[in-house]
């Protein structure tokens, strides 16, 4: 059975809902701090290192959430949310190989920022290329990204570890 190459946002929301994967399988945050409107590509090859790749899209609007309160008089969405959504999205790509357990961020090896997202952006767009896949007793992905701001790259994470755990009582 093939699986879909792309996303659109009520597939993200069932996703969230633990409708995609099956129960106790990786899911994806629900608004608000569902960080991807939509994936526009994913796919086991190509990215950077040829194991893997996604593509996906936040549109951005003044009224999102995060602007009314980082920071008063001076909205920036914060760093953290966008190295939240790489991570957001290492974990879909881990369930759609078929990956099973919940996800759990595990860290990344470096993080730049050089740019920003305010209100009077359009659109993030996130590139994840995946370096390793793993798919055994452990599950983990590992994974460079970027994160452009109407086509101006901003973030870099390095490194990028997520693992899916059947348990996570000891986590």
């Amino acid at each position: 059975m093939s699986k879909p190459s792309s996303y659109a946002y009520e597939e993200l929301l069932a996703c969230g809902r633990g409708e995609m994967f099956g129960p106790g399988n990786a899911q994806l945050p629900l608004p608000p701090m569902l960080m991807v409107d939509r994936i526009l590509t994913i796919s086991e090859e190509g990215g950077t290192y040829g194991r893997g790749e996604i593509v996906a899209e936040l549109d951005v609007h003044p009224d999102l959430w995060f602007f009314a309160c980082h920071f008063t008089g001076d909205p920036v969405m914060p760093g953290c949310l966008g190295l939240d959504a790489m991570w957001q999205l290492v974990g879909f790509y881990l369930g759609w190989m078929g990956g099973l357990g919940r996800g759990r961020a595990l860290g990344c090896g470096e993080v730049k920022f050089s740019g920003q997202v305010l209100p009077s952006a359009k659109k993030i767009t996130y590139r994840i290329s995946m370096k390793r896949v793993i798919l055994r007793k452990l599950v983990m992905g590992i994974a460079d990204a970027v994160m452009e701001v109407d086509g101006r790259e901003i973030y870099v994470g390095k490194d990028l570890r997520v693992g899916l755990f059947t348990s996570t009582d000891g986590f």
